[in-house]
């Protein structure tokens, strides 16, 4: 699970497998046809469903990732996976994924190398998609109660030259 911004009392449903555990909402939800593109195949569908000021702290996914915006918008933020290391990662092997730095209060002596970087934002409204590729950091804020799918895949594979 992950923070829930300033507001301690917040509660988040994130990164939740609920279509496996109430399978007649799975039928609700139609996979987008890009994530079996190339011979794609679903790796995992979660449900995040929170109150305005949500947050999920700036990290990166090994997935494809395609957001829908179900219920309510988001204010995404992102940065692609070449300048990872000015984006702080943690040095644990189980926080690697995930910055140090909070993009919503930065500390810019302890992080300097943040302040000028170039970065990416949309807000998503009800029915957007978004496509996340792997490794790129992303930042997400509830701007009202929001419920999201995120649709993670990994690509087929393609045989090596010579085989």
């Amino acid at each position: 699970m992950w923070s829930t911004g300033c507001h301690s009392n917040l509660t988040y449903l994130a990164q939740h497998p609920l279509f496996e555990q109430i399978k007649e909402l799975h039928e609700d939800i139609m996979v987008p046809d890009y994530c079996y593109a190339g011979g794609g195949e679903l790796q995992s569908l979660n449900a995040w469903f929170g109150p305005h000021g949500t947050v999920t702290p700036l990290h990166h996914d090994p997935h494809h990732n395609i957001l829908a915006q179900v219920l309510g918008r988001k204010y995404i933020r992102l940065y692609p996976a070449s300048i990872s290391e000015d984006l702080y990662p943690h040095t644990e092997t189980m926080l690697s994924n995930t910055s140090q730095v909070d993009l919503d209060h930065i500390d810019l002596k302890e992080f300097p190398k943040v302040e000028n970087l170039d970065f990416m934002d949309c807000i998503l409204e009800e029915g957007d998609l978004l496509y996340i590729p792997p490794k790129w950091w992303h930042y997400v804020k509830s701007l009202s109660i929001s419920f999201s799918v995120s649709f993670w895949w990994r690509a087929a594979v393609l045989p090596s030259k010579g085989s």
